[in-house]
């Protein structure tokens, strides 16, 4: 069984189903404002590692990430740019759907967004009120944080220690709180800017009351697992499920948090390998699998540095997995995958996602059937080639074994071929060099030269 690490107990605990063989996520899905990062990267791809794992495993997987379709930012890059606010959200949902594409991150299940729900936030706002629980100022509608008996959860902090206004803007009405970390549930609008209505004035909802609806109106109470990155964990987290709590609903029963991407000095940082600023940009200039490799082999909850030097490492990784199967192809071999491999793979996976240990334990599989090979132990080769195969299907990385290369590529490699039939090995060599140093790897074989992406 599956045991992660729980924000709330501070303990790494199992994964405990509300309905066996069915698990319930909730991911903190984009604010679409601009072009998705590397720290956006990380989390849709720790979050699309583990479905995939546990879908392998056959439990029935049901994801919901909602897109953040109305916020500050986006309104404050609107009124900069002086554009409409939907043709903002409607260009950077396109462009972050294009990027997970790339990365071969699976589409949640549901994709609920913001502006779809605010009826419902109403509602729900409208209970706090009633409950006595929120209160209305001349800016807005605020959560009284005093009557959440276990406030600070999340962030183990206490309540006095609590940052002043929960992280939310300082504008007419704050003043009127009645405890600095009280959060806005609703804010009213100012003219030009999108608003809808509500029994206490025309405005749009909080951040933090948006996922707190969607996660409970697509998934119930107690639902399963809720997702997202550190940074999340307070205010956003911990304002949601005070929400909940204040209404008196159960909300999550597990919570995850991965780590940062940070720079060589540790700080979080959202940008990284000179040219490349975003996700777009690395997918552009690297293998996409890279990234996902480079986060296998770091711990989801550790600060990852994201660098030439381990993103080509990553890349090279990669590029061995596709060597080893294109090897394996020429094996004729139909084996069962190696069972005590994959039980190692397991331990190593349910154990808080230990992706770094179930990452080596995958190269070290393909270092042994590669020695197998090597002595023509094709079944043993077969059996641990077939276990590897099962390791990257649940750690969603593809095999491009045989990729297909450029039409000057494979001219180039028949010109080699060409050259050591003439016996001109000084022009072999020099085409061997000029397409190692492009990036290929130059696989000699009896039917001729093999040319692949290194």
């Amino acid at each position: 069984m599956l045991s992660l690490y729980d924000t709330a107990t501070q303990e790494v605990r199992p994964l405990a189903m509300r309905q066996p063989g069915h698990l319930s996520i909730y991911l903190c899905g984009p604010t679409v404002y601009g072009p998705p990062h590397l720290g956006h990267g990380r989390a849709t791809l720790v979050y699309d590692i583990l479905r995939r794992y546990l879908t392998w495993t056959g439990i029935q997987v049901r994801l919901v990430s909602n897109i953040t379709d109305i916020d500050d930012k986006i309104i404050d890059r609107a009124n900069r740019e002086n554009r409409p606010w939907a043709e903002i959200t409607q260009k950077c949902e396109t462009m972050w759907f294009t990027a997970m594409a790339a990365l071969n991150v699976e589409k949640p299940n549901d994709i609920p967004h913001a502006t779809e729900y605010v009826d419902q936030m109403v509602a729900m706002i409208g209970e706090l009120v009633g409950l006595q629980r929120a209160y209305a100022t001349s800016d807005g509608v605020y959560l009284s944080i005093t009557s959440v008996d276990d406030y600070g959860l999340l962030a183990h902090q206490k309540l006095e220690d609590m940052l002043a206004g929960g992280g939310d803007r300082e504008v007419l009405g704050a003043s009127e709180k009645k405890h600095p970390a009280d959060f806005a549930l609703w804010k009213f609008t100012k003219p030009g800017e999108p608003a809808w209505p509500s029994p206490w004035g025309d405005g749009r909802p909080g951040w933090h009351s948006e996922c707190v609806v969607m996660s409970l109106q697509l998934l119930g109470e107690g639902f399963d697992l809720h997702c997202g990155g550190a940074d999340l964990r307070f205010p956003h987290h911990e304002n949601e499920r005070a929400q909940a709590v204040a209404l008196g609903k159960t909300f999550a029963n597990h919570w995850m948090h991965n780590g940062f991407v940070v720079d060589t000095d540790g700080e979080k940082m959202s940008k990284s390998l000179g040219n490349v600023t975003n996700l777009l940009d690395l997918v552009e200039h690297y293998d996409p699998r890279a990234y996902r490799m480079l986060l296998l082999q770091t711990h989801y909850r550790s600060p990852v540095r994201v660098g030439q030097d381990n993103i080509d490492a990553s890349v090279k990784a990669v590029g061995s997995i596709d060597g080893f199967f294109a090897r394996m192809s020429e094996v004729s071999t139909n084996a069962t995958a190696d069972e005590a491999t994959l039980q190692s793979f397991r331990a190593a996976m349910n154990n808080d996602l230990d992706t770094p240990g179930a990452t080596a334990l995958m190269f070290d599989t393909i270092r042994k059937a590669n020695a197998a090979l090597d002595v023509n132990d094709n079944a043993l080769a077969g059996a641990l080639a077939s276990a590897v195969a099962e390791m990257c299907v649940a750690f969603g990385l593809q095999v491009n074994a045989f990729a297909e290369v450029s039409t000057d590529i494979a001219e180039k490699a028949q010109q080699l071929d060409a050259a050591r039939a003439a016996k001109d090995f000084a022009l072999a060599d020099a085409l061997r060099n000029e397409l190692q140093a492009a990036g290929y790897v130059v696989e000699t074989t009896k039917e001729g030269t093999k040319v692949r992406r290194g």
